[in-house]
């Protein structure tokens, strides 16, 4: 990297001018991703081939850098120790971009093992989740590659996922199966891939990459991530001959790249002159008993609905089967099924239902709160406030509030004004139990502590920090945006 590089975050530089004024990193990468995302949607063939210097480009790695340094991991270590704040403070963030580039330029760089770490998974099953931890060099190598080929392949993806891929987000879904719920489509295949993630082959994975990607030296490198390796808990080794391991910044777009297949069977027949391509053509599909279906998936989650029968789910999962096969991955037994709208089923922390609107006899496709995720967030908020609990209030209220805001604001869109004051009284309750434990306090000291002179109740607070009141959160309906979704690459060309 030159030494006279820029500078990285969002400090003004020459390039926030015009004129004949250098071109910042920020804006390089914005023009080199808009480039490539026209010239692979102008081209659905075409094998895009000297990628590699874009790769290891000083402005490509500032990006990334600057990508990885603002991340919640970025203090987190990977298997060789290196932080980050470490790196800034020891190597310099100029030296540690200038070595790296050397190293990828010339081939030597290798990407280490990811350092294992069990998190239990949701709902109190009793199961780990495996996440890999890569050092910070291969963090900044994995969102290098990120920056290339994400435009290249996003050009190809259908609209029907919306799992980590930009401007898309999980109400989107959600709207998506509202909207398609609304219109009849009621039987719902509730489909779980069993270890997605840890059981993606290779081989086929590196053929779909292939589609699109002709430099060898971008390939090479892709692969060298996927075989990398796995630093077990316990300080062994292990070789990971499938999947990509969760916690990988690469590891979502190589799992879309995966799933594409699946998108691309289950939506050809929406695509032009498609058999399902107009309102018409559905019609007359359902007028023969053909069923009509449309796919919804984020990252490994996925539903299929259809306006047909459970017997025409039965078929197509077969038939989905079949196509995930190729890829090594199966069908989860216990928890992949079959429903009726009617029945309701969870979905990304949503409840949807088809159910009658109380007092009337008209039905409607409505989304609330799963249980899963109040039991969740519930439990966060217990595991914070023990009785015997001896934590600073005010830290505590911040972290608190931390967690409903951001939990609440999730859920804002649902049928939620119930479900959020239960997470209101629950969590005052469970303050309230905790300080008095901690003061001995009867309940006269309580109402001494959150009543005012006139006998009026105030929220708690301490050192200016008020308890926030989920109930105070507005529902409103997320707007469907369907093909209105942005591009961010065709905004920046």
């Amino acid at each position: 990297m030159p030494k006279e590089a820029l500078p990285n975050g969002d400090a003004r530089t020459d390039d926030d001018n015009t004129g004949d004024a250098p071109v910042g990193p920020r804006r390089r990468v914005s023009e080199m991703q808009a480039k490539l995302h026209r010239w692979a949607a102008a081209d659905p063939g075409r094998r895009f081939d000297d990628l590699f210097n874009l790769v290891h480009d000083p402005a490509t790695l500032i990006v990334a850098w600057d990508r990885v340094a603002t991340n919640r991991g970025a203090k987190t270590a990977g298997s060789d120790g290196w932080t980050v704040p470490r790196i800034e403070a020891e190597v310099g963030v100029t030296r540690f971009l200038d070595d790296l580039r050397m190293q990828i330029k010339s081939g030597e760089f290798r990407p280490q093992p990811v350092r294992e770490r069990k998190i239990p998974k949701p709902g109190g099953s009793g199961k780990v989740r495996r996440l890999g931890i890569p050092t910070v060099a291969d963090r900044v190598v994995q969102a290098a590659l990120k920056l290339v080929l994400e435009p290249i392949f996003e050009a190809d993806f259908e609209p029907v996922s919306y799992g980590f891929r930009p401007e898309r987000r999980a109400h989107d879904a959600i709207a998506e199966i509202h909207k398609f719920g609304t219109q009849g489509y009621r039987w719902v295949l509730d489909a779980d891939i069993e270890a997605c993630f840890d059981s993606i082959d290779h081989v086929a994975l590196m053929d779909r990459v292939r589609g699109r990607v002709k430099d060898k030296r971008v390939l090479r490198l892709v692969k060298a991530f996927l075989k990398a390796g796995i630093l077990t808990e316990l300080g062994d080794y292990e070789d990971t001959g499938t999947g990509t391991p969760q916690g990988g910044i690469l590891s979502p777009l190589l799992a879309n790249i995966a799933l594409s297949v699946l998108d691309e069977h289950l939506h050809a027949g929406w695509k032009p002159d498609g058999p399902m391509s107009t309102s018409y053509r559905r019609q007359v599909r359902k007028r023969k008993d053909l069923p009509n279906w449309r796919l919804v998936r984020y990252a490994d989650d996925f539903v299929v609905l259809t306006d047909g029968t459970d017997q025409h789910l039965t078929e197509l999962r077969e038939e989905i089967a079949q196509v995930l096969a190729p890829l090594g991955l199966r069908f989860s037994a216990t928890k992949t099924r079959i429903v009726h709208m009617s029945q309701g089923f969870d979905f990304l922390g949503f409840r949807i239902q088809w159910k009658r609107k109380r007092g009337t006899n008209k039905w409607y496709v409505y989304t609330f709160i799963a249980d899963r995720p109040f039991r969740s967030v519930k439990a966060k908020i217990r595991a914070l406030t023990p009785r015997t609990s001896q934590h600073d209030l005010r830290a505590l209220l911040i972290r608190i509030n931390q967690i409903t805001r951001g939990w609440t604001n999730y859920f804002k869109h649902a049928i939620a004004q119930r479900t959020f004051s239960k997470l209101q009284h629950y969590t005052w309750w469970r303050i309230v139990r905790m300080m008095r434990t901690r003061h001995r306090w009867k309940w006269k000291d309580i109402r001494r502590w959150l009543t005012d002179h006139t006998g009026r109740w105030h929220p708690i607070s301490a050192d200016g920090i008020d308890l926030f009141n989920p109930e105070t959160i507005p529902i409103t309906r997320y707007r469907y945006r369907g093909n209105q979704i942005p591009n961010p690459w065709v905004s920046a060309a």
